[in-house]
């Protein structure tokens, strides 16, 4: 499980876009029912009996940016508006496919750890999550709370969300990054070595992802360092792999058993005349 955040905006339309979301949306048509998996704990009571259910992706648009025309005065910690928050899960394609109850678990549990929802909290932020491509979910919510103030995220934010995909790959049964199936034909020490570098790379490939999108300059240069550096582990365990196969040994043709040598044939023995 990977997760990415990208920098944050001031729109939501972009982000519901096709760009972002990678598939297209009828955004004057009712979503199918397995697209929205969660929301915001507080929209049953916001909204009318029903609603959420039938709403377009323009109803969803308008809904996340409320907030930004009902406090235009409400800026983040560093004196912007870019209040519209967007994290995306991405399963490996090796993983099997997971039911909507189960994407909605990861949406709460990420939005938990990514102090998007607060257990308790009545004057929240509003966030939905969307399943619509095979293995990826995406969660866009609006920082600007309720109540008029700024969702701070918890310290620690990358930690934490990271702690939290470790949990749920283990209680889901998924893979995690960087896990690679160890062959059973181990030809040479060389081939060992992909393994324990595959998993570093994907180590780095999620630090990489969870610092492109922070609010802080330097975390963002960090983390296209991790990408640049990612892309080289990458390069090496694809040179490292294509050496060991190229020394594998040339398997040769079984040696024919050697034929047991044949049997003289039995003397004979002379008949002795009767007497």
């Amino acid at each position: 499980m990977i997760i990415r955040v990208p920098e944050r905006t001031a729109d939501v339309g972009p982000v519901l876009g096709d760009d972002v979301l990678g598939t297209p949306l009828p955004y004057e048509e009712e979503l199918a029912a397995d697209t929205i998996v969660a929301y915001w704990p507080g929209l049953d009571a916001y909204t009318a009996a029903g609603e959420p259910e039938s709403w377009t992706v323009l109803d969803w648009a308008e809904h996340l940016s409320d907030p930004l025309h009902e406090h235009p005065f409400t800026e983040s910690p560093a004196g912007d508006r870019r209040a519209v928050f967007h994290l995306a899960v991405r399963l490996a394609p090796e993983d099997r496919p997971l039911n909507p109850r189960e994407w909605s678990e990861v949406a709460h549990r990420i939005a938990r750890a990514a102090g998007i929802e607060i257990p308790g909290d009545s004057q929240g932020c509003r966030w939905v999550a969307l399943q619509v491509r095979p293995h990826r979910l995406d969660l866009i919510a609006n920082l600007i709370r309720l109540d008029g103030t700024w969702q701070r995220q918890p310290a620690g934010f990358p930690r934490r969300v990271a702690a939290e995909a470790r949990r749920l790959e283990s209680d889901l049964g998924l893979l995690t990054p960087g896990a690679l199936a160890i062959r059973t034909d181990r030809i040479t020490p060389l081939a060992e070595v992909t393994a324990p570098l595959a998993s570093a790379r994907g180590v780095v490939e999620l630090h990489a992802q969870l610092l492109v999108g922070h609010p802080q300059a330097h975390r963002r240069e960090a983390g296209h360092r991790l990408e640049w550096l990612a892309r080289r582990m990458h390069d090496l365990q694809q040179d490292l792999t294509t050496t060991a196969d190229e020394l594998r040994p040339t398997p040769t043709a079984p040696r024919p058993a050697p034929r047991r040598p044949a049997r003289p044939p039995a003397a004979r023995t002379a008949s002795r005349p009767l007497v």
